[in-house]
């Protein structure tokens, strides 16, 4: 039973042990944030998914309303760019 309590004692002075314990904890600290930020990431997704069916309830078109989020979030002058390609490639289909 003391060799039991003996080698408990060596492996806690261990600097090896002590810095795979810290190292774990760490570990495990950041699994955890990551967790609970996904946990809050399907808790956003389902509150995002009620507010379109209530527009969609209410008559709006939920693809569109999409759309305009997406270029509501570029850089003006990336969807200026974008728009330009777009007319051009639609004049060259003949589709302009």
């Amino acid at each position: 039973m003391a060799d039991l309590a003996a080698d408990t004692d060596i492996q806690q002075d261990d600097p090896e042990t002590s810095t795979q314990t810290a190292t774990g904890a760490r570990l495990r600290s950041f699994i955890e944030r990551v967790e609970r930020l996904e946990e809050e990431k399907k808790t956003i997704a389902d509150d995002i998914k009620e507010v379109y069916a209530e527009a969609k309830g209410q008559g709006f078109d939920v693809k569109t309303m999409r759309k305009i989020i997406s270029l509501r979030k570029k850089d003006p002058d990336d969807r200026a760019e974008e728009d330009a390609l777009l007319e051009t490639y639609l004049a060259a289909l003949g589709m302009a």
